[in-house]
């Protein structure tokens, strides 16, 4: 009973320390995509874009062209408007996972404090930190002062040191899911993006030819009008891609910071506890 109080007040800290994501990245996706056909219809199809104010005219500048695109438009900007809304939502969250101090001081005082025996002090600064960092660090010294007790005094040192690890990576595979989640979907656009630009480009060159022969001419103005518009989902595609690479690329180098600290501060906790106990069996 002693123990699953222990964990549970962890966990109660996690639920207490802010924004950590949105779960239902469906519905962003959704309020994207009606975003997106409001700003296609509405601003892109808007007359004064188009000769004689009639969007079924020729355009007069780059909105009406990008109008002409077709209905790709309105998915490749669902794509980049996801990026950008899931990007804000992963900097959210990760800023709250880091907690409210310098990652690196943090780290170093927690092995300062370990250093000279101040479990006390540690669990201070994990309080005044919070985030995922945190919370694995509680995890590990309540696992700590548990095998402490004399509940576990039958266990050998070495089993004792591996309960610590394991409370250690149990605590941090639970703010895994926290800090990875929408990233896969982002991942998904950085390609999904620059293929849903070709798709319209080759719809848009197809209808430019289909036009050109159903006229029975050569007019090299209406063919090179039709290639712009067509080439516009190809720019938005590309884009959409690059913001995605960029925000994937920065978020898993942020991820990846933060669990070599996690690994450097359960490898000290563990240790500590190894060099305390030399007299045990």
């Amino acid at each position: 009973m002693a123990t699953s109080q222990k964990v549970a007040a962890p966990a109660a800290a996690k639920k207490s320390q802010g924004f950590t994501g949105i779960r239902g990245a469906f519905w962003i996706i959704v309020l994207c995509f009606i975003a997106a056909l409001c700003i296609f219809n509405l601003v892109l199809g808007n007359g004064d874009n188009f000769q004689g104010g009639d969007n079924a005219n020729a355009p007069v500048n780059i909105l009406g062209t990008i109008f002409k695109g077709g209905y790709v438009v309105p998915v490749i900007h669902t794509l980049l408007l996801t990026v950008l809304c899931l990007t804000v939502e992963r900097w959210l969250a990760l800023k709250t996972a880091f907690g409210k101090k310098n990652l690196t001081k943090f780290v170093a005082n927690i092995k300062a404090a370990l250093k000279a025996n101040d479990f006390d002090k540690a669990e201070k600064l994990c309080n005044e930190m919070r985030g995922s960092v945190a919370n694995v660090v509680l995890a590990s010294l309540h696992a700590y002062k548990d095998m402490e007790s004399g509940a576990n005094a039958t266990l050998k040192k070495s089993q004792k040191v591996a309960k610590i690890q394991q409370a250690h990576e149990e605590a941090t595979q639970l703010e895994m899911p926290t800090l990875q989640m929408n990233l896969p979907i982002i991942a998904t656009i950085v390609t999904l993006g620059t293929l849903t630009g070709l798709l319209g480009t080759v719809t848009g060159m197809i209808r430019s030819f289909q036009a050109l022969a159903a006229g029975g001419g050569g007019d090299s103005l209406a063919l090179s009008t039709g290639i712009s518009e067509a080439l516009v989902n190809t720019a938005f595609g590309i884009a959409t891609s690059w913001c995605a690479v960029i925000s994937y690329n920065f978020f898993t180098n942020k991820i990846d910071k933060l669990t070599y600290a996690l690994d450097e501060v359960g490898y000290t906790i563990a240790q500590t506890y190894e060099a305390n106990h030399t007299d045990e069996a």
